[in-house]
């Protein structure tokens, strides 16, 4: 279907002065933005309810009388003097109108001035064209909201990937998979949201600005209270409030709600983000890591029916079991130089960093080296779904150290397609042993780590008032759906990405 908009290319600012001038017109008559139409129907819900072409023949369709209220952007039209074809697009989809002066009378005299971008209301009947393609009969047709703007060229739609991003509302519009990509975004927080609700699980809702910030190592965005005076910090993570409500009681919780965090941006990072975080009483971590498996896959099957995953040019399959590996087995594996006995060896571990590359601090301890380590040489190969498992102590500040082995903690962060999709462990719930790692993360903040965290004593005094054993999880809601539609960048999977401002 050819656009009646002119295959030259013009002055955009023309075209907006063109289409300021009609809208003019319309105030002139006093019939600019009606808001008294009411829409009854919706395009895809017509194509699928009447897709059957042998049943709904033309004559079947003429004879149902079946009556249409549709309301949408127009996307295309083609004029062809006393009659012309258009697409109208709804937020279910597009569906063709055939209109004709007879039926319209002065409103089709009208129609022919109409820009693409514009909102129409159409009331008519179902008819089928001789092509078979299903269509509206328009019987009447409103202009509802005049666009001002040009849409994009529709062979080319928004070929600026940063212009998609900045002008999501366009994008929107003329891309069709960029709007699929978030109808699958809220089809999987719907079905995590089923999974854990089935399941005994409460939503709660926890602050986003905290006194202390915490739950996380991460930098902080800081903001100000003026009637309070008072300093306060964007939330890195809810973790230490949901665990103050499980010591309330609340032994089955969740929360889908933004983090903040002051670090770079990227394909992978954006400083605001989305996070599923729960926690549930007298789980373990091997527990807590079956739910996560369990709940990632029904996510999954909500979007991709088969499991089957492609990502950044694997292809990733979340039917099968997914594997548990240590990180100390990982990085033995993956380092045949380092042996055994070299992992808790300080010197041993600070040469094989240097010799990887890897720029140290002289306050990290083994445990940090490892996991330096790790993120250097093991994690870009986990594409397979991959519970990495008994992170050490040192990187773990909330985790409970393993019964066997203090050094390490009962933590994995699983991994799929190289990237980190979710993080979980036993809670401390030793409010001395969680006091004394405080103490520690304060002193690694004051040796220069600006990702360390704050000594939060009200969450001591929570501890002490008893926290049962205790499971958590954290995942990645944008990270989760990027593996689910094939998104290589975080900004394809948030409606509105952090962007530098530009001024026009």
């Amino acid at each position: 279907m050819n656009d009646t908009v002119n295959d030259l290319p013009q002055d955009e600012n023309q075209l907006i002065a063109e289409r300021r001038a009609k809208l003019k017109a319309l105030r002139e008559k006093g019939i600019a933005f009606p808001n008294d139409f009411v829409r009854a129907d919706y395009a895809q819900d017509l194509q699928a309810e009447y897709a059957d072409k042998e049943r709904w023949s033309t004559e079947s369709l003429q004879e149902l009388g079946r009556g249409v209220q549709i309301a949408g952007r127009l996307m295309a039209k083609r004029v062809m003097g006393k009659a012309s074809f258009a697409q109208l697009q709804d937020m279910s989809g597009r569906i063709q109108l055939y209109l004709s002066a007879a039926d319209l009378g002065e409103s089709y005299e009208a129609f022919k001035h109409w820009d693409i971008g514009d909102i129409l209301g159409v009331t008519g009947t179902l008819t089928r064209t001789k092509t078979g393609e299903l269509s509206v009969k328009g019987e009447s047709l409103r202009l509802l909201t005049k666009s001002l703007r040009p849409l994009p060229d529709k062979w080319h739609g928004l070929s600026d990937v940063e212009q998609r991003y900045r002008q999501r509302y366009v994008d929107l519009i003329v891309t069709p998979e960029a709007r699929e990509v978030f109808i699958k975004r809220s089809q999987v927080v719907s079905a995590l949201r089923n999974w854990l609700d089935s399941r005994r699980f409460l939503e709660v809702e926890t602050p986003m600005m905290h006194y202390i910030p915490g739950g996380a190592t991460a930098k902080p965005f800081t903001t100000h209270h003026n009637a309070l005076g008072l300093d306060l910090y964007l939330r890195v993570a809810p973790e230490l409030y949901l665990k103050r409500l499980t010591v309330g009681g609340l032994e089955r919780i969740y929360e889908i709600n933004r983090n903040f965090r002051n670090e770079g941006v990227s394909t992978r990072h954006n400083p605001e983000f989305t996070m599923l975080e729960l926690y549930e009483a007298y789980a373990t971590y091997n527990e807590i890591m079956d739910l996560t498996e369990g709940m990632i896959r029904a996510a999954a099957e909500k979007v991709l029916p088969d499991l089957q995953a492609h990502w950044d040019g694997n292809d990733i399959d979340l039917s099968k079991p997914f594997r548990r590996w240590t990180m100390t087995d990982a990085v033995l594996e993956h380092n045949p130089q380092i042996r055994p006995e070299h992992i808790r060896d300080l010197e041993a571990m600070r040469g094989h960093c240097r010799a990887l590359g890897i720029r140290i601090k002289p306050s990290y301890g083994w445990g940090k080296l490892l996991l330096e380590v790790f993120e250097k040489t093991v994690e870009h190969t986990l594409i397979q779904p991959t519970f990495i498992t008994q992170h050490p102590t040192e990187v773990s500040p909330l985790a409970r150290a393993n019964d066997d082995d203090a050094g390490l903690t009962d933590r994995f962060e699983l991994f799929v397609g190289g990237r980190e999709i979710a993080n979980g462990f036993s809670e401390l719930n030793d409010a001395e042993d969680q006091a004394a790692r405080f103490a520690e993360q304060v002193a690694q903040k004051e040796g220069g780590d600006d990702e360390a965290m704050h000594f939060d004593a009200d969450y001591i005094r929570a501890l002490e008032v008893g926290l049962p054993p205790t499971g958590g999880l954290g995942v990645g809601i944008d990270r989760l759906v990027m593996l689910l539609t094939g998104s290589s960048s975080i900004r394809d999977v948030l409606l509105f990405p952090y962007m530098r401002p530009v001024h026009d």
